[in-house]
């Protein structure tokens, strides 16, 4: 992986319990152009987003990124680029994105989006796509592709899944920035702190939790919920009847209710 492009480090979930696995840091490392991806960053990201899912000493994956900025989205220079594409030269250029925030949004592990300076149209997509947000206050935020007479089509799926419709329609249309508070209130962050200690004790605490589950249970839990958001109410019984029986079945949920039952520490199963 080049250094210029991402950096991967592995720590334990746990400083004290290094047993209980580790974390994937993937560290965006493109300051001088605020982290802004093309089509060799979103290619490198999303296979290291899939190696980190196929690890099984990985159990979360931290999204990071160096610089003052998170990312800015899109490299000017592939920007510039993109305007001589054809229709379908294009469209196949976009699928690239698409399939890193759909690889993102549906990885085996539990991700957390570590934000320390600004981000802008795909940048936000990267932290929307993530289970997991915090941010520093100084943080700002924009889709602001209506600026450039485009619009942040690709990574609207996840936009609007985190902050919703109404508020999608109002930024998607003015363009204009917005705070980390007001990210927060929206959703798009599940915290805002005040410096970079705080930003790390956030994601530690939650890597502590993350530490003590069952790692298929968690993703069962994750597409869990995009499948009820996405069915229909009389889908509602047979769709978590199934689900349940199928966890309480499994070698992970057996294990870990022994293991409660038994007041002891669970030994999680390799499924």
């Amino acid at each position: 992986m080049p250094a210029a492009t991402l950096t991967l480090h592995d720590r334990p979930l746990v400083e004290a319990e290094p047993a209980k696995g580790l974390a994937r840091w993937i560290t965006l490392q493109r300051p001088d152009v605020h982290n802004a991806f093309n089509e060799v960053v979103i290619k490198e990201l999303t296979q290291a987003i899939m190696d980190a899912g196929a690890e099984n000493s990985v159990k979360a994956l931290v999204l990071a990124a160096e610089g003052p900025s998170f990312s800015a989205g899109a490299d000017l220079a592939w920007m510039a680029k993109m305007t001589t594409y054809s229709q379908a030269e294009n469209e196949a250029d976009a699928r690239g994105l698409y399939s890193l925030l759909n690889t993102l949004r549906h990885s085996a592990k539990p991700t957390l989006a570590r934000v320390q300076g600004n981000a802008f149209g795909g940048g936000v997509g990267l932290i929307a796509a993530c289970d997991m947000a915090v941010a520093l206050e100084s943080c700002r935020f924009g889709l602001t592709e209506v600026k450039l007479g485009l619009i942040p089509a690709v990574i609207s799926p996840v936009v609007i899944e985190a902050i919703g419709p109404r508020q999608a329609r109002w930024l998607f249309q003015t363009g204009e920035l917005f705070d980390a508070p007001a990210a927060l209130r929206m959703g798009l962050c599940h915290a805002v702190v005040s410096d970079e200690t705080a930003l790390d004790g956030w994601i530690t605490k939650r890597l502590g939790y993350i530490a003590a589950n069952g790692p298929v249970a968690m993703h069962d839990a994750k597409e869990l919920v995009f499948a009820v958001n996405h069915s229909q109410p009389s889908d509602y019984e047979r769709l978590t009847t199934q689900w349940i029986a199928r966890r309480r079945a499994s070698a992970e949920g057996k294990e870990g209710t022994a293991a409660f039952l038994e007041k002891r520490s669970p030994v999680w199963p390799t499924e």
